[in-house]
């Protein structure tokens, strides 16, 4: 069970079957550092890893334990790219940034194998490819261009016909799809947790049950405070992603937490387990509320989809998901259903990650809108550049002003009325 959550989403798969937490004790009394992180998700621990690799001093500070929030809660699929394709990025960011940016999120997979391995992570990572299946023609005609943009820039990816996509998923539910062979899956909470180990070994310091209650500007740095403890340091990263709280004025209204839910069985027989995904892929199909699904590598089935903010509702979501898994594999009539969980993705107005610039020597990463597990990595490697001191404008993202969301207040009704309309839609198919 996740510890310190609500129990309608605290019976997770990953932390039933998760291994050791490295020891990071609370802050207790005055700290310094070069660099202070805020957030011991995927991100914040990408940087802590990074900076500490290149000999940069450097505390990270956690409200809970190291990968506790959505980055050990989520499907553990590694997705290639940002919500947005290719030609639209360079298209809005110009052909020199965008063409960074397009470069940084589309290796962002390759990224999270290459500390897999060069770390011996162990976390179940493989990486045969991702799947999106296709559920509709106009989705065809998205998912196509995606494809062609991408493979004109040399990445390897593929349209898959109809049958093609029924082989691999092992179902006929699809009317085609697309494989992205950059992609993959893994443990998300063990991958979590094994950038931790490896930041330790590399000089980092990691503190959990370290909520940072207050940052106030000292001099050329920042002075931030714990419950029992502060920590001083010349540059801050913040890494809160969708639990930013009131920290920094502002941040926390730049996002929209969406609730994302998840449900897993027990490990399937051998017969069922062959007959869903044989290759090991993962998938994300094209619908508005997207379903994601995958096996793990003890063949339980996982199914994941947007949730809903009240108990009630996360309940039926949970429900909602057990039955799409079971129109879609037959097989599944019988299964045991033993975990259901979830968390929350952060979400943007615009659809992209923001990096802010929250202060001098302040910035912040937040809103990687459901690719979190690839592109959180590529992004905790872009702040440790920044903090070491590469100029905002050598970096492979753009570094821009915070800017909340009008009317954020609203947030909660406005999703909810969002995922009622993507629910018609997804369900006549246009």
């Amino acid at each position: 069970m996740i510890a310190n959550e609500e129990p309608v989403i605290a019976n997770s798969l990953w932390s039933a079957t998760a291994n050791p937490t490295p020891d990071c004790p609370p802050l207790r009394g005055a700290e310094e550092t070069e660099v202070a992180i805020v957030g011991g998700g995927f991100t914040g621990l990408s940087a802590a890893l990074h900076l500490a690799e290149a000999g940069i001093p450097v505390t990270l500070l956690e409200a809970e334990t190291p990968g506790w929030g959505a980055s050990g809660r989520n499907g553990g699929q590694v997705n290639p790219g940002l919500k947005e394709d290719p030609d639209a990025i360079e298209a809005r960011f110009g052909p020199e940034m965008g063409a960074r940016m397009v470069r940084l999120c589309g290796e962002a997979a390759d990224l999270v194998f290459s500390l897999i391995r060069r770390h011996q992570i162990d976390c179940a990572g493989q990486q045969p490819g991702w799947i999106q299946p296709i559920h509709s023609e106009k989705a065809r005609k998205t998912v196509t261009a995606r494809v062609e943009q991408w493979a004109r820039r040399g990445a390897p990816l593929r349209m898959l016909s109809k049958t093609e996509t029924a082989d691999l998923l092992g179902t006929d539910a699809y009317l085609a799809g697309m494989i992205d062979e950059r992609g993959g899956n893994l443990h998300p909470l063990n991958y979590a947790l094994g950038l931790a180990w490896a930041a330790q070994k590399a000089g980092a310091r990691l503190h959990g049950q370290s909520r940072v209650t207050g940052m106030e500007q000292q001099g050329a740095g920042y002075r931030l405070t714990t419950a029992q403890g502060s920590l001083t340091a010349r540059r801050v990263l913040l890494c809160t992603n969708g639990y930013t709280d009131g920290l920094v004025p502002g941040l926390a209204r730049s996002v929209v937490p969406i609730r994302s839910v998840q449900v897993a069985t027990a490990p399937l027989s051998d017969n069922i387990r062959r007959s869903i995904l044989p290759g090991g892929h993962s998938a994300s199909d094209s619908r508005q509320l997207l379903l994601y699904f995958r096996l793990d590598p003890e063949g339980r089935f996982v199914m994941g989809g947007r949730g809903d903010y009240s108990e009630r509702g996360t309940q039926a979501q949970m429900e909602r998901l057990r039955a799409a898994s079971i129109d879609m594999y037959p097989q599944l009539e019988q299964a045991d259903w033993a975990h259901a969980w979830g968390g929350f993705v952060a979400m943007t107005a615009d659809h992209y990650p923001h990096l802010n610039r929250i202060g001098p020597g302040v910035v912040a990463a937040v809103g990687y809108n459901g690719r979190g597990v690839a592109m959180a990595t590529a992004m905790g490697k872009v702040l440790a550049d920044w903090a070491r001191g590469t100029p905002e404008a050598e970096l492979d993202y753009p570094v821009t002003d915070l800017r909340p969301i009008n009317l954020h207040f609203l947030r909660r009704p406005a999703v909810s009325a969002l995922l009622a309309w993507y629910r018609l839609r997804d369900r006549f198919a246009f």
